[in-house]
């Protein structure tokens, strides 16, 4: 591996296992954060957890049918999608927790967006399974949180957890197709869904740190908007930093690449 791409990884790395300063200031907007977490009730987690999964599920493939193909771009519109999600936050966030699952719907489809446009600037075909399987892997890249307790957050070792659901969920949309995935899209005995309902309890995590963090009466709408764009940041940057990693698995082979991130 040369040295500047060594160096891209090491960047890469950083990104990964670092949740970085703004969602660690998160923790401390108006109180600590962990101390609300622990305050929810249980049947409103219950529900937390539910939306969370429905909503992942019903993003899923919705964004690839609006996502031109055939194009590539030398850079991801990121700016775009903080402008967009930020208007969202502050629109919602008038209404409380009320809106929550309205804004945390619009806020999942765009960075899922996002995630697609980052995948495609890094050379991946976008309408390809394995893309899409990878896209949906980053919504379990939080990197490493107070709260993250339980959950094994090193990057490969997140990625292996999850190959054989990843795998199973690929065999499952190749054998069936968009169409018939779509219309089955909320059955929960089919792969797909086992497959995101994995990733739903990872991307839970920081989405529970969302929901604590807009319950904190600090600047209404607005926090609610500042919430919603240091969240796409932080995910962005997770996008960036795995679609960059297959980007070099791609150019030296997966096994070669896992060994030199480990050594850093």
């Amino acid at each position: 591996m040369t040295t500047q791409d060594i160096q891209i990884l090491t960047a890469s790395k950083s990104k990964l296992e670092n949740i970085g300063v703004i969602m660690k200031g998160l923790n401390y907007v108006g109180g600590s954060i962990e101390g609300i977490i622990k305050k929810i009730p249980a049947k409103q987690q219950a529900w937390l957890n539910k939306t969370i999964n429905k909503v992942l599920m019903t993003v899923i493939n919705a964004n690839l049918k609006t996502m031109s193909k055939g194009k590539i771009y030398n850079a991801p519109l990121n700016k775009t999608y903080k402008t967009l999600v930020t208007v969202s936050g502050i629109g919602l966030g008038f209404f409380g927790e009320f809106g929550f699952a309205f804004d945390l719907g619009i806020f999942t489809k765009f960075l899922m967006r996002s995630i697609l446009d980052i995948a495609r600037s890094k050379g991946e075909d976008i309408n390809s399974v394995e893309t899409q399987m990878a896209c949906l892997e980053v919504f379990a890249l939080g990197g490493n949180t107070k709260n993250d307790d339980g959950l094994e957050s090193s990057y490969y070792a997140t990625r292996i957890l999850l190959s054989t659901t990843v795998k199973e969920a690929s065999a499952y949309i190749a054998a069936n197709g968009t169409t018939k995935i779509i219309e089955n899209v909320l059955i929960s005995n089919n792969p797909l869904a086992k497959l995101v309902s994995s990733i739903a309890s990872r991307y839970g995590v920081q989405v529970t740190e969302k929901f604590a963090a807009e319950l904190v009466p600090v600047a209404g709408a607005i926090g609610g908007g500042s919430i919603n764009l240091a969240f796409i940041h932080h995910f962005q940057k997770m996008a960036d930093a795995h679609f960059t990693i297959r980007q070099l698995e791609r150019k030296y082979g997966e096994e070669i690449v896992r060994l030199k991130y480990l050594e850093i």
